[in-house]
């Protein structure tokens, strides 16, 4: 038998996130860099799935590659910490300011990533801004659109159904990344972490670190979205949902009930 039981995970949940909470601002940038750009790759990987499919599942299907790639290397990705670092300050391992400090990197590392990525992808599918006739090109156009401007368009009710959406993302992608440690095997924690991941890009909810891909590249694409589309109306909602989607679905939920049973 190689999975764990949930105390155990969480006992390895909680050493994780004061290990991630410690890191060199060098270090946090650098693997958070990785992530960003990794979730970019699996970004346009599920869109040109589906698209070429034409079954949306499929990419969804496809999506959790890049995912899996960060979770065994063991990158920092903004999202995942924000289940994994809070478990760690409850039990004494980290503090308030440590939490800070893993957060705030790990988001500008992905950040950075995820732009770095976005340019790349802009010189090779336009050919340095010569061909803009991809349907690939236009599904991120009409998603970004979807995530920026359809918001906008209902107001403060767009600014609660992106929370909404990024709080039950978060959800998935924080338990996506305990799944990744219920097994000792590489195989295990893959399929492992596959299903939470699977679930929310199926369900096409608010990723902030795959946004962070998708809004900018769209905007070099030539979509009329303004940086402050971006922002006001997705980036900072879906960051707040996705914080509080992690520490209310995840972390204290595993650590109320099964820290207590560790300590037998």
């Amino acid at each position: 038998m190689d999975s764990k039981k949930t105390d155990e995970i969480v006992n390895v949940l909680i050493y994780m996130g004061s290990y991630k909470s410690k890191l060199p601002i060098r270090d946090i940038l650098i693997r958070g860099f990785q992530s960003g750009a990794l979730l970019g790759i699996s970004t346009v990987l599920a869109y040109t799935v589906a698209i070429q499919s034409s079954m949306y599942f499929l990419g969804a299907l496809a999506f959790p590659v890049g995912f899996a790639i960060i979770i065994l290397i063991g990158y920092e990705l903004v999202t995942s910490n924000f289940a994994i670092v809070p478990m760690s300050v409850m039990d004494g391992q980290s503090t308030l300011k440590d939490l800070l400090h893993s957060w705030v990197w790990a988001f500008t590392g992905n950040l950075i990533g995820s732009i770095f990525f976005g340019m790349l992808f802009f010189v090779y599918i336009t050919q340095l801004g010569r061909n803009y006739d991809h349907d690939i090109i236009d599904k991120i156009i009409h998603v970004a659109q979807d995530k920026t401007l359809a918001y906008k368009s209902l107001g403060s009710i767009g600014l609660v159904i992106v929370f909404t959406k990024a709080f039950l993302c978060n959800w998935m992608v924080t338990m996506g990344g305990v799944m990744g440690t219920v097994s000792t095997s590489t195989i295990g924690r893959i399929v492992a972490l596959w299903l939470p991941i699977f679930l929310f890009f199926a369900l096409g909810l608010e990723h902030s670190v795959v946004n962070m891909f998708v809004i900018p590249t769209a905007i070099l694409l030539k979509a009329e979205i303004t940086i402050s589309d971006w922002w006001l109306w997705n980036q900072i909602p879906a960051t707040l949902g996705n914080i509080v989607g992690g520490v209310l679905m995840t972390a204290i939920p595993l650590y109320l009930t099964f820290k207590k049973k560790a300590h037998h």
